[in-house]
């Protein structure tokens, strides 16, 4: 059995039609011994957008064209949390080494960017890289305070400018790097109790 404890109702009609469904919704759940969250429930026009488990989902123009489309992308709130989850192993010690470090980091960015990886996320993929970047440059100077710029870029960079541990083998993780592709729907070949369901109802 599966189930889902947040959900989006999309409705084809004015905001009366949406508050009717809001009300069909409660008597569906109330069987379950479910109830809608009366703080987490809202309705919005898609042109206004919301926030669904981190997504930021919003109707708007394509630049350069009049058509409108529908976009997914990371929301604020979740790219604040990652950055404070990086910023925080950063600032937890300088007594361990760069690769420590980075496999730490690492694990962090591949598990965010694998899942949004399916929205609008390339621009906040290369924020976050830039970020990261700065993060870990501040990170080796602090751990070498006698140690210049320079030098630090001859020990730790690779590619010009990629910070890396040579001694462990380690890379830092760029968001960037992940590749981007749009989510496509499957939802209609996806198997739910459902469909037999009502079919018992009509038989």
């Amino acid at each position: 059995m599966r189930y889902a404890d947040d959900f989006v109702v999309m409705v084809a009609g004015t905001k009366a039609h949406s508050e009717a469904i809001r009300g069909q919704v409660s008597e569906v759940l109330s069987p379950m011994g479910l109830r809608l969250s009366e703080e987490k429930t809202s309705v919005v026009h898609l042109d206004e957008g919301f926030t669904f488990l981190g997504f930021r989902i919003q109707r708007q123009q394509q630049k350069g064209s009049s058509k409108r489309y529908v976009y997914t992308w990371p929301s604020d709130k979740a790219l604040t949390s990652v950055k404070h989850k990086v910023k925080t192993i950063a600032r937890q010690t300088t007594n361990v080494t760069l690769g420590t470090l980075l496999r730490r980091i690492n694990q962090v960015l591949r598990g965010w960017t694998a899942y949004f990886q399916h929205g609008v996320s390339s621009h906040t993929f290369h924020y976050l890289s830039h970020y990261v970047w700065w993060l870990v440059g501040r990170w080796l100077r602090k751990k070498h305070r006698r140690a210049n710029r320079k030098q630090l870029r001859r020990r730790y960079q690779v590619d010009r400018w990629l910070w890396a541990d040579p001694t462990e083998n380690v890379r830092l993780y760029l968001a960037a790097s992940r590749e981007v592709t749009r989510y496509r729907f499957r939802g209609e070949r996806i198997p739910t109790p459902w469909a037999e369901y009502a079919a018992r109802q009509l038989a």
